[in-house]
């Protein structure tokens, strides 16, 4: 049996360099932690091996090369010992400086954006995700010079900036960038008015939106599964998830029964500090559910030593969005169960006392919960719909709006009659109106 090749077989060796220029970012970020976020960013990109990692301090980055002479020649050396074959720039690397570090240590380099890009093109699904990756892709490609990287395999899907031998070459033209964005953006048009489509399909069915937002890796996923029972991927990975995902799903009622408010469950693409600004505009639509919602519940993982800086750059990111300030919102604080037994109970305290923030542990379904009573709570003041009573007769063979009655939880009994099923319901003037228009349709 043959062997498999070695370019088969092996990974692309990589080395991670977080600079330190005492910006805003490290000011409020610890530079060990930020490295530690870039190594696991680049974890999180297939067919990647990292050989070394390493804080870069900075007085004043170089126009030319962002490193000084000693610098440069400190870290080839380093780059030559581990045999790296490409270097991961945890910040911005103008098209000058990555033009001039390549030459200088004989290595490929990505920078925090096209690293960042690539991943999401490795995780995009949908049509809408595959486009609105490649639109970003080429917001970026367009201040700088692309071309085809040839030292590596191609052993994945992305965008080409790590690709393979006999990968087609980007076309640099400025002008044949622009045309393909403008092809890009109609598509997109087309995907996002089937999106309004069923937007408005699932405004006819009277459940309020809850939208999962949070640092990427907060534990999103996790939870949207234990809440939903579905099986989104949920790894300890950076950007494990990318499209949207939607569920409708019953809160327990009071008595633990499944008589409870349905709501709709979306989870949502991680945020990260420092998104690229092509990938903020670009996925704005994959966002819009979050600027719909009727609740955002913002995952913290409260065990992280940057936690509070965290959720800072979410706060930046939901604002940045458009996001109404006065939305109601609920802080939960997710991966107790990282946390010693006597911080655990204090934060179960502490959530307690303050209104707004749940402590739970999505893994092992710790706070669970108190998590859905304050969500139902929440919803009950948010939309503060009154319940009226009505009785709905319908024909015995109308098994659709019975159905559709019953999954919205309104039917407080029923009872057969002379000419149909006799429904005594109490519903909310949102549920009213979405059971009318099913007559509509």
């Amino acid at each position: 049996m043959a062997e498999p090749t070695s370019t088969e077989a092996r990974p692309t060796r990589a080395y991670v360099i977080h600079p330190d220029l005492g910006n805003t970012r490290t000011q409020r970020r610890e530079p060990e932690h930020a490295l530690a976020e870039a190594v696991a960013l680049a974890h999180a990109l297939p067919g990647i091996e990292i050989v070394g990692s390493e804080v870069a301090k900075l007085r004043k980055p170089d126009p030319g090369r962002l490193f000084g002479k000693g610098k440069l020649a400190e870290i080839r050396s380093r780059l030559e010992e581990v045999e790296a074959e490409l270097v991961l720039i945890d910040g911005a690397v103008s098209p000058v400086q990555q033009r001039n570090l390549e030459k200088d240590w004989d290595v490929k380099l990505l920078d925090r954006t096209g690293l960042i890009l690539e991943i999401f093109a490795d995780r995009a699904r949908t049509r809408e995700g595959v486009l609105q990756v490649e639109l970003a892709a080429l917001s970026y490609q367009r201040t700088r010079l692309v071309r085809a990287w040839t030292h590596l395999e191609r052993q994945r899907g992305g965008l080409g900036f790590v690709g393979g031998p006999g990968e087609t070459q980007i076309e640099a033209d400025r002008r044949a960038i622009d045309e393909q964005m403008t092809r890009l953006r109609r598509q997109l048009e087309r995907v996002v008015k089937t999106r309004t489509l069923h937007r408005a399909a699932r405004a006819k069915v009277p459940y309020p939106i809850v939208a999962l937002v949070g640092y990427t890796n907060a534990g999103k996923s996790t939870l949207f599964n234990r809440l939903t029972g579905a099986e989104v991927l949920a790894k300890d990975m950076l950007f494990a998830t990318l499209d949207p995902t939607m569920r409708a799903v019953r809160l327990p009622d009071a008595k633990g029964g499944k008589g409870g408010r349905r709501i709709i469950l979306s989870d949502t693409v991680g945020f990260i500090s420092d998104l690229p600004t092509e990938l903020i505009a670009a996925f704005r639509a994959t966002l819009e559910e979050v600027l719909e919602a009727d609740l955002i519940l913002h995952v913290r993982d409260i065990s992280h030593p940057e936690t509070e800086e965290q959720a800072a750059d979410v706060a930046e990111i939901l604002d940045g969005l458009g996001v109404d300030e006065d939305v109601a919102l609920i802080e939960v604080w997710n991966k107790i169960d990282a946390l010693g037994a006597d911080t655990r109970a204090a934060l179960r305290r502490t959530d307690a006392r303050t209104e707004g923030v749940q402590a739970v542990s999505a893994l092992t379904g710790e706070g669970l919960d108190d998590l859905i009573a304050a969500i139902d709570a929440q919803l009950s003041e948010v939309l503060d719909e009154p319940r009226s009573p009505a009785v709905v007769t319908l024909a015995f063979s109308d098994g659709r709006r019975r159905a559709w009655l019953h999954d919205a939880g309104v039917v407080e009994r029923e009872e057969s009659g002379t000419d149909g099923l006799v429904l005594h319901l109490r519903w909310t003037e949102r549920q009213k109106a979405g059971f009318e228009a099913l007559d509509a349709e």
